[in-house]
């Protein structure tokens, strides 16, 4: 896939395409499903843990826009599709008639049954209402102020020649950004306390879900609703530092909290007056950790990896952030670095109808999923889309059917706001302070890990120079 800044031909971003007939039919209607690759479950799976992006282009490019995936652990394949008519028909579909497959993820054992990302119908509805005011408007200008003492610390410690995976070293920065908006710690914690032990476990198993052996782990528990095995004494030990973490803030009376999210957990109470027991309170913090921590993360390590081995962009980016104008092409470029690389790559619902997608007609009871990366990269879409060009959504706002990162309908990310603040202030910083380079110029190759998709080298980077203080 050759990646250069030849400026395309016409629009960068286009908002038309072939339509596709998509949607509910009625009870009882039957037609084909798409076809598969002629492998067996076990390939598939294997092809797809291997190399996920590779293992999608494929089977589009031998069987089209939309076909059906054969999984290990489930009867049926799931549907993948990758056109923006019936993503719009998935995504603005009443939820009773399209709910969302993330409690069937491999999540859904480490995240718990009470997490708003497993949970669906009202409960989801529920958690969510719960959760949006921490993660938009004031709250986010709090967090910022936060996010950009953070990432300054970090780029203090670089020096020229270092080599690291971007990827930890982002970590380090979204672990510190989460324990200050969840439990109110900006810093070190003290030695001793309990959200010292719940920062030093989570990055332990962190490291461990790297390796190979944890998606073995993760196939051991997929079809179970609690952890297996070794999954499960690791996560007990895990749980036991939220548990004591949740049991320290009850004890501090409620008037002298504070404002970060767990503190407004604790103090939440729904229609009946009842307050989230320990279990309900531990899955969602466990959610934000991983979904609004090693997420971003991996993200601005994706972001990296691209501008790296693209120095033009590399270079504009820079330009722009140097000479105190930058905003635009910042979030121009986390938007083309989520297009390109998006960290969660496939967004499921299972339909409750038979639903029309192009030619196909799917089940009821069925599995339907997006293909973010063959969505956003059709040639219909983004012209030259193999090509990274933060440029082409320089004054273009992405569109909701067509630019799926943080999914979509009632099921988009609620820290999506966040998310896009933290990415815009870590890269703002790096673009002022530091130059990079790539180590290797061959593009990194994806690892696939639980339901993300990751840089396999974690992003590796060289500090080439330190720009001179303003």
């Amino acid at each position: 896939m050759t990646e250069t800044m030849t400026p395309p031909a016409g629009p960068a971003v286009r908002d038309a395409w072939p339509s596709s007939p998509a949607g509910p039919l009625a009870a009882g209607a039957t037609g084909r499903l798409p076809p598969a690759l002629p492998l067996s479950r076990g390939a598939q799976t294997a092809r797809f843990l291997g190399r996920p992006l590779a293992y999608l282009f494929g089977a589009q490019r031998q069987l089209g826009e939309t076909f059906a995936f054969e999984v290990v652990h489930r009867e049926e394949p799931i549907i993948l599709t990758a056109h923006p008519d019936h993503v719009r028909s998935l995504l603005t579909a009443p939820a009773a008639l399209v709910p969302s497959m993330a409690a069937e993820s491999p999540l859904r054992p480490i995240l718990g049954a009470s997490s708003v990302l497993t949970a669906n119908g009202p409960r989801h509805l529920r958690q969510r209402k719960l959760l949006l005011p921490p993660f938009h408007g004031d709250s986010i200008a709090t967090y910022a102020a936060a996010i950009r003492r953070v990432a300054e610390r970090e780029v203090d410690r670089w020096r020229v020649g270092d080599e690291f995976r971007m990827a930890e070293r982002m970590q380090a920065v979204t672990l510190e950004v989460i324990m200050a908006g969840l439990f109110g710690v900006e810093g070190e914690p003290a030695a001793g306390s309990p959200e010292r032990g719940l920062r030093d476990a989570t990055r332990r198993t962190l490291k461990l879900s790297e390796g190979r052996a944890w998606q073995v782990l993760e196939v051991l528990s997929a079809t179970h609703t609690e952890p297996q095995g070794l999954m499960k004494v690791i996560f007990d030990r895990v749980d036991a530092h939220y548990y004591r973490t949740i049991a320290a803030r009850r004890a501090i009376p409620e008037a002298e909290r504070g404002t970060d999210v767990l503190s407004l957990l604790l103090a939440t109470r729904d229609e009946e007056g009842r307050a989230l027991d320990d279990r309900e309170v531990r899955d969602e913090l466990m959610t934000l950790v991983l979904a609004g921590h090693e997420t971003t993360a991996n993200q601005l390590a994706w972001t990296f990896e691209r501008l790296v081995r693209v120095p033009d962009a590399h270079a504009a980016l820079r330009d722009a952030v140097r000479g105190g104008d930058g905003h635009a092409y910042v979030e121009a470029t986390i938007h083309e670095a989520m297009r390109v690389r998006p960290v969660i790559p496939i967004i499921g619902r299972r339909v409750q109808a038979p639903w029309q997608l192009g030619e196909y007609v799917i089940p009821a009871g069925h599995p339907v999923s997006v293909a973010l990366p063959l969505l956003h990269h059709r040639e219909d879409l983004y012209p030259q889309p193999f090509r990274f060009a933060p440029e082409r959504f320089l004054g273009v706002k992405p569109n909701t059917y067509t630019w799926l990162p943080f999914g979509g309908g009632t099921r988009r990310c609620l820290g999506a706001s966040l998310a896009i603040a933290e990415q815009r202030i870590v890269l703002e910083t790096i673009a002022r302070r530091v130059d990079l380079e790539a180590v290797d110029p061959r593009p990194e190759r994806e690892q696939h890990r639980n339901v993300t998709m990751i840089p396999r080298d974690g992003g590796t980077v060289r500090v080439r120079r330190l720009a001179e203080a303003a």
